[in-house]
């Protein structure tokens, strides 16, 4: 469960960077017969985002072309969506996805909580603003007709910036919200979801992590165990994610 998981990057800023060296490389792979698909991997799979920024901008303004269009008419397939997400800022990307997942019949509902539900208060405020520049409606307002019932709410509460923020741990309080999880599942006949996601989206990670601990000690099995087995199907998703 990602209460439990703390990020650690995979890919860090190179060193010795150079973003005029990296710009015409890049030109140099794409030009002409075919394209060396393995020169692109090894430059933007080993920089960070920040540094695939500069890479553009210089691209940009020393060869006077748009790198992701030069990118998009040389690859082709999962691999032209790899690497033209890489050159995404994060939130766009994210708001691509979840554009994505909104379009159409049928909603994605795995894809908007794998992209909503780990992220911070400041996290989401990115990916809010951003999703309205980039498509000139408020994400929550798109989120509503998409979804219904808890699920809905519980978006809404996500991309609200419900969650405490500070992270604020009071052991005495966990023991207490251990128990009003417990009394709204397995302690009675039916579920309260009204108690879970007001305690699993309001309450900081770090206060979780105890809850959860607590949790255990009350009832012998884990929360997410608990979970699976008194909430609906996206709801479980959607707070276990």
């Amino acid at each position: 469960m990602s209460w439990y998981y703390t990020p650690v990057p995979t890919v860090v800023p190179a060193e010795d960077f150079d973003a005029s060296a990296d710009a015409n490389a890049l030109r140099g792979a794409m030009k002409g017969f075919g394209t060396d698909e393995q020169a692109i991997i090894d430059i933007l799979c080993a920089r960070s985002n920040a540094q695939r920024q500069q890479i553009m901008e210089q691209y940009s303004s020393e060869l006077g072309r748009d790198l992701i269009d030069d990118l998009k008419s040389e690859l082709g397939g999962k691999f032209e969506d790899v690497i033209v997400g890489l050159m995404m800022p994060p939130e766009k990307y994210l708001c691509k996805q979840l554009n994505k997942a909104m379009k159409g019949m049928g909603t994605d509902e795995d894809t908007l909580i794998e992209v909503l539900a780990p992220q911070t208060n400041e996290e989401v405020k990115k990916i809010v603003d951003c999703y309205e520049e980039m498509y000139g409606r408020p994400l929550a307002e798109h989120l509503c007709s998409e979804t219904d019932g808890s699920f809905r709410r519980l978006l809404t509460m996500i991309i609200v910036g419900a969650r405490d923020a500070q992270g604020t741990v009071d052991a005495d309080l966990a023991v207490e919200q251990a128990k009003q999880l417990y009394d709204a599942g397995e302690g009675k006949l039916g579920t309260d979801e009204e108690v879970f996601y007001k305690i699993l989206a309001h309450a900081s990670f770090d206060q979780l992590e105890i809850v959860f601990e607590e949790y255990k000690k009350l009832s012998g099995q884990t929360i997410e165990q608990a979970m699976k087995s008194e909430l609906s199907g996206e709801l479980y998703e959607a707070l276990s994610a």
